[in-house]
Order: C-alpha cells, then sequence, then structure tokens
C-alpha cells in the first residue's frame, strides 16, 4: 500500500515550486467509516434498499482487495460496487484505482461523478493532481479544482500550497505568495523558501517597471 499511497509522488517541478503530493489522493473512503456516508449496513437506509448493502459489499471487498495489494481486483469490485448503487466513495475509490492503472480519462470522470454526488476537497484536489502531472499539463483546470478544494477546506495548508505552485507556475504571483504564506502558517515549512523567492520575483517584477518608467 504504500507505493500505491505514494503513487503520484511526482518529482515534476512547477517554476520553482515542488507540488506536495496529497496523502489522500489514494487515501480509500470506506462507508462505515466515514461519516458522511454512514451506509454501514445496521443503518436504516440500508435496512430500506438492499441495494444499497450489496453496494457497501463489494466496496469493503474492493477495500481488501486493495490492502492486499491487488488493485485490479480492487478497481473490478468498485466498479461492480457503483453499478449496483452509486455512491460517492465508490466512484472515489474506483477513481483512485484507475489512475494507478494508468487510466487517466477513466480516473477524471470517475472523480466527477463522485464531486457529483458529494463534493469533496479531496475529490477536487485529486483531479487538480491529474491535470498537473498530465501530458502537457492543464494548469488552468488544476487551479478551477484546488480553488474549490480550498473553498471546502480553507484551513488546509497542503492545498493552500500546492494552488500556490499552480499560481507561480502562471505568473499569478501576488496571489501565490498569499497563499504560501497561509501554508507557512499553517506548518508547512517548505513554504518559506516559496515565499522568499516569490517575494523576490515581486521585487524584481517592480524594479524593472520603474525603470521603465524612468526611461
Amino acid at each position: 500500500m504504500a507505493s500505491f499511497a505514494r503513487s503520484l509522488a511526482s518529482s515534476s517541478r512547477l517554476v520553482g515550486a515542488r507540488i506536495i503530493p496529497r496523502p489522500f489522493m489514494t487515501r480509500l473512503i470506506a462507508g462505515p467509516s466515514f461519516r458522511a456516508y454512514a451506509t454501514s449496513s445496521s443503518s436504516p437506509s440500508s435496512a430500506i434498499d438492499p441495494s444499497l448493502t450489496r453496494a457497501q459489499d463489494l466496496l469493503e471487498s474492493g477495500t481488501r482487495a486493495l490492502e492486499d495489494g491487488d488493485v485490479t481486483t480492487a478497481r473490478n469490485l468498485y466498479k461492480e460496487s457503483v453499478g449496483v448503487k452509486e455512491t460517492s466513495e465508490g466512484w472515489h475509490n474506483l477513481a483512485n484505482c484507475e489512475y494507478h492503472l494508468q487510466n487517466k480519462e477513466g480516473a477524471i470522470q470517475a472523480w466527477e461523478k463522485s464531486l457529483a454526488l458529494q463534493p469533496s476537497a479531496d475529490a477536487h484536489t485529486n483531479l487538480a493532481s491529474a491535470y498537473i502531472f498530465d501530458k502537457p499539463p492543464r494548469p488552468a483546470l488544476a487551479i478551477k479544482h484546488l480553488t474549490k478544494a480550498l473553498e471546502l477546506s480553507p484551513e488546509d495548508p497542503e492545498i493552500a500550497f500546492n494552488l500556490a505552485a499552480v499560481l507561480e507556475s502562471t505568473g499569478n504571483l501576488d496571489t501565490a505568495l498569499t497563499l504560501y504564506k497561509k501554508a507557512q502558517s499553517g506548518g508547512i515549512e517548505r513554504a518559506a523558501q516559496n515565499v522568499r523567492n516569490v517575494s523576490a520575483k515581486l521585487l524584481g517584477q517592480k524594479a524593472t517597471e520603474q525603470e521603465k518608467k524612468a526611461e
């Protein structure tokens, strides 16, 4: 599982700032242990809807398969789960497997379906990572999803750092600096260097502008 959890720990850089790979990029959401989705077999909703119970059983089987290192079987079980009953956690976990199996488009579609059922900072950040590590990168879409992720989890320093990194890569230095400072205050030590780098860039830009005005 350790290698799977680090599957998106890319060394790709974005103009002086490295994206922090999110631990939850491959974190699985299991209904019974995830409060937002109270879907254990003992819940009233599952007693009324047998398909939800079946979907949950398949979801849990998929998670066990993944814990055993069998990503393909896990993917198939998650796919069967959402076929029986669509759930946000089912699509989320399916997306993680699809991405690990190099099916990027399938992963993106599954994360989008997860979001359609339940807004999630995790899914938005996963989508942003997929777009950043795409070839070629798609920073506009990454910014879109990281911005939504930060709206859902405004105190998350990793999201702030990653959004700052993408904004820096696209030349949005003022906003990037603000977010790097937010990340630093939230405990991301490496953000201190980014704060210094972006501050220096902004001073350089101002000096250049003043020189042009003086000419």
